[in-house]
């Protein structure tokens, strides 16, 4: 992923996020992605670690549309994934996608357990929340032209508690220096 594209990314969600009304901690950790697959615009995210604690994690998250998280699990994580403004829809299985899982499961959507078809969307609006459990495999992307996205989980572990169902995809992209930093990754 080129510099310049981490700092386009970086000043189009800093700028959404105040016009959005949201402010950020004195030193957020910065963290934009493109998941190693050379294509931030279809597979890229923008995360802000708001908390790291040893017992649980904050994040913002910010897309536009037409960027996906690419499907993935945690063995560990539970995480409550909240569409903070515009509209997030998650595609949802049981196990992984690759398993061709069939049949239903139960999640909770805005605290309320329901049954859900493995493989099915799910849509988001401001306010609204989706519980996920580790082993549930999930994407997500934003179905309005941006969305922020806010995740409150168990201990945060990037580098080892991520399982994509791609192979290819690597959790923190490679970084080619083609204009100076304007803000520190997480992962540097």
């Amino acid at each position: 992923m080129k510099r310049s594209e981490i700092n386009r990314g970086y000043k189009e969600a800093a700028a959404f996020l105040k016009v959005s009304g949201w402010h950020l901690p004195p030193e957020p950790r910065w963290d934009l992605t493109d998941f190693s697959l050379g294509d931030f615009r279809r597979y890229g995210l923008t995360c802000i670690n708001l908390a790291e604690e040893p017992e649980y994690c904050e994040k913002l998250m910010y897309a536009k549309r037409g960027q996906e998280t690419p499907a993935h699990a945690h063995k560990l994580k539970k995480e409550d994934i909240i569409c903070r403004t515009g509209a997030l829809a998650l595609r949802v299985w049981e196990c992984s996608p690759e398993e061709k899982p069939t049949g239903s499961f139960d999640l909770k959507v805005n605290g309320v357990v329901r049954s859900v078809e493995s493989g099915s969307e799910i849509v988001l609006n401001a306010g609204e929340r989706i519980t996920l459990v580790p082993g549930v495999y999930h994407a997500f992307w934003a179905e309005s032209e941006e969305c922020i996205i806010g995740e409150v989980s168990t201990a945060n572990d990037d580098l080892n508690d991520n399982f994509f169902v791609d192979p290819n995809i690597g959790r923190f992209s490679e970084i080619e220096e083609d204009e100076p930093a304007l803000v520190r990754l997480v992962s540097e």
